[in-house]
C-alpha cells in the first residue's frame, strides 16, 4: 500500500483579533504558518499530522480542538503542564486599519525536542514539511535535524518553506547561515523574492538563482507577490503570472501557496516536464491569489469546493 500523508512540524499561534476598535474584546484565531499550511493540505483532503508541543491550559485546548475540528491528527504531539501557546495581538486603528499591537511568548524554552518525535509517524507519511520560524532555537533546530533525518531514513518527500522573520534572529549573519544549511536537504523549497535576495546578498533574481542552484534543489519555487512565481525543475525555468484578483488581505498567501504545492506533489507526484512544472505552478499561483480574496491567514471558508468555483 503506498503511503499517504503530510507531517507539518512546528509551533501554533493563537491571532487575537478585535471584535470592535475599542480593542478591549478579542477573537481567538488559530494561526501560525505551519499550521496554515497543514490546515490547507488536510482540507485538501490529504492525511495531516501536526508536530508540536502543546500545554493543558484553555489556550493550547482551544488550538487542539481547532486542529482537530481541521481534521489534523495531533496525536503525535507533545502535552506538558507548563507550555503556553505564542499570541498575537492585533489591534484595529480608528479608521478600521488593523496592526500588529504585540507579540506574547511566556514559554520560549518550551519547544518539542529530538526526543520527543516519534519515527512511526514518517514511516506511515509519504511527504514532511518545516519552514525556518523555529529555526533560531537550537533545541528546535535540533528537533528538525532530527526529523529530516527519519523523513530521509523513510523516503520522505521534503519540502521547505525558507519564510524568514528577522526579529526572530540574533543577527543577520546567523539567519542566512542557518537557512542556506537546510536548502540543500530539501526535495521543494519556496522562497519569496525578497527572502532569496537577502540570502544571496543580491537584487538581481538571475544571480540569486545562480548562487543558489550550487545547492542542486530539486524543485525550487520562488514567488513574487502580485507579479507571479518562477518554478524551476528537471532542467526547466518557467513563470506564472498572478492571476488578477480582488485581494483584500495577503497574509497566509503563501502558505496557500505551499499547501497547494504539497497537494499537487502528493496527489500526481513530481513534475516531469515543463508542461507539468508550469501546471502545478499555475494551480498554486491560482490557490494562493484566492487566499487574499479573504481577511485572515486561515479564512473559514478556503477548501477545495470554495476554489473549485475559483479555478478551472
Amino acid at each position: 500500500m503506498e503511503k499517504q500523508g503530510v507531517i507539518s512540524l512546528g509551533e501554533p499561534f493563537v491571532d487575537y483579533i478585535p471584535v470592535d476598535n475599542t480593542n478591549t474584546h478579542f477573537q481567538p484565531l488559530l494561526g501560525g504558518a505551519t499550521v496554515n499550511v497543514a490546515v490547507g493540505t488536510s482540507r485538501f483532503g490529504i492525511p495531516t499530522y501536526y508536530l508540536c508541543k502543546l500545554g493543558e491550559d484553555d489556550t493550547s485546548q482551544f488550538v487542539k480542538k481547532q486542529l482537530i475540528k481541521e481534521g489534523i491528527n495531533t496525536q503525535y504531539a507533545v502535552h506538558t503542564s507548563s507550555k503556553k501557546i505564542c499570541g498575537v495581538y492585533v489591534h484595529t486603528k480608528e479608521n478600521g486599519e488593523r496592526f500588529f499591537h504585540s507579540y506574547i511568548n511566556e514559554t520560549p524554552d518550551e519547544v518539542l525536542t529530538a526526543n520527543e518525535i516519534r519515527k512511526e509517524v514518517f514511516e506511515k507519511s509519504k511527504f514532511f514539511y518545516f519552514g525556518s520560524g523555529t529555526l533560531f532555537h537550537p533545541k528546535a533546530k535540533e528537533t528538525t535535524e532530527t526529523s529530516l533525518k527519519y523523513a530521509k531514513e523513510f523516503g520522505n518527500v521534503i519540502a521547505f518553506d525558507t519564510n524568514i522573520r528577522l526579529q526572530r534572529w540574533e543577527s543577520e549573519e546567523q539567519c542566512r547561515q542557518t537557512i542556506t544549511s537546510f536548502l540543500k536537504k530539501a526535495d521543494i523549497v519556496k522562497i519569496a523574492e525578497d527572502e532569496l535576495s537577502f540570502l544571496t546578498e543580491t537584487d538581481s533574481l538571475e544571480i540569486g538563482l545562480e548562487k543558489l542552484s550550487i545547492w542542486k534543489i530539486p524543485f525550487l519555487f520562488v514567488t513574487m507577490g502580485g507579479k507571479g512565481a518562477y518554478a524551476i525543475g528537471n532542467g526547466h525555468k518557467v513563470f506564472v503570472p498572478a492571476p488578477s484578483v480582488n485581494a483584500v488581505d495577503t497574509n497566509g498567501a503563501g502558505d496557500a501557496f505551499m499547501a497547494a504545492l504539497l497537494y499537487r506533489f502528493h496527489d500526481k507526484g513530481k513534475p516531469v516536464d515543463q508542461t507539468d512544472l508550469t501546471a502545478y505552478l499555475q494551480f498554486a499561483n491560482q490557490v494562493g491569489a484566492v487566499a487574499t480574496t479573504q481577511v485572515g491567514s486561515l479564512p473559514a471558508k478556503f477548501d477545495l469546493v470554495e476554489l473549485k468555483k475559483h479555478i478551472k
